[in-house]
């Protein structure tokens, strides 16, 4: 009789106790098919975003490639420069060279700048390109002889020439930019030096310059237009003549 009472009392705490382990069972699985959800639609969401950004960088690339086929087509009327599409730079070639020690250009060469420039500037201008141009980078090089703070100061001259080519006033012997056009050169156009630190075959190359094209990344906030009156332009700082 006491077995018989003590097996009832041990059959109804196991009954007792079924349902906790059954109900704790369930909300483990529940948790479990809750989590797989939230990470499958976290991933979807991932991936969707991430194939947009490729869609977006895909597009980028195609609108740039472009703007500088436009660049190559327009060179062919300009012998000697060349557009270097892997690295989104304009070489001068032998159409830019300057003397050694010195950051003059000749009358023919500043010509030149004048005349392809506005190419630059109108595939900046242009709606297709969708404002992927962020700057243009004027790059002046000396070649390796003398110091190298010495050509460091020559290399940012060289530069700085280019720009007072294009920002000098007009004349009816050398022609020039507009005002509409200057505004944009100087909104754009930044000068750097760099010694001889990518040096050419020779010495008459490594005196030369560049405009390297540098792009907005996909997202990049871009930098707001100036407007107002046209700033005043000044006196080119490095003197007179070209």
């Amino acid at each position: 009789m006491l077995g018989s009472r003590f097996a009832r009392q041990a059959q109804g705490k196991d009954e007792a106790e079924k349902p906790f382990w059954i109900s704790f069972a369930d909300l483990m699985t529940s948790l479990m098919v809750l989590f797989l959800v939230v990470m499958s639609v976290a991933l979807l969401a991932v991936t969707q975003k991430q194939s947009e950004l490729d869609i977006a960088k895909g597009l980028r690339g195609n609108d740039i490639s472009a703007l500088l086929a436009d660049l190559d087509r327009c060179s062919v009327s300009f012998p000697g420069v060349k557009i270097h599409r892997e690295r989104n730079a304009i070489d001068f070639g032998d159409q830019a060279r300057f003397e050694s020690g010195s950051h003059r250009l000749s009358v023919d060469q500043a010509q030149l700048l004048r005349l392809f420039v506005p190419c630059v500037l109108d595939m900046a201008s242009r709606v297709p390109d969708k404002g992927w141009l962020k700057r243009v980078v004027v790059e002046g090089f000396a070649d390796s002889r003398g110091s190298y703070l010495f050509n460091l100061d020559l290399s940012l001259k060289r530069s700085q020439r280019v720009l007072c080519v294009l920002l000098e006033p007009q004349s009816a012997q050398t022609g020039g930019l507009t005002t509409e056009q200057k505004s944009s050169v100087r909104e754009l156009f930044l000068v750097g030096g760099y010694s001889f630190n990518s040096a050419k075959n020779s010495l008459e190359e490594s005196r030369r310059i560049e405009l390297r094209l540098e792009f907005y990344e996909v997202g990049e906030a871009r930098r707001p237009k100036v407007t107002g009156s046209t700033p005043d332009l000044g006196l080119c700082a490095l003197g007179g003549g070209i």
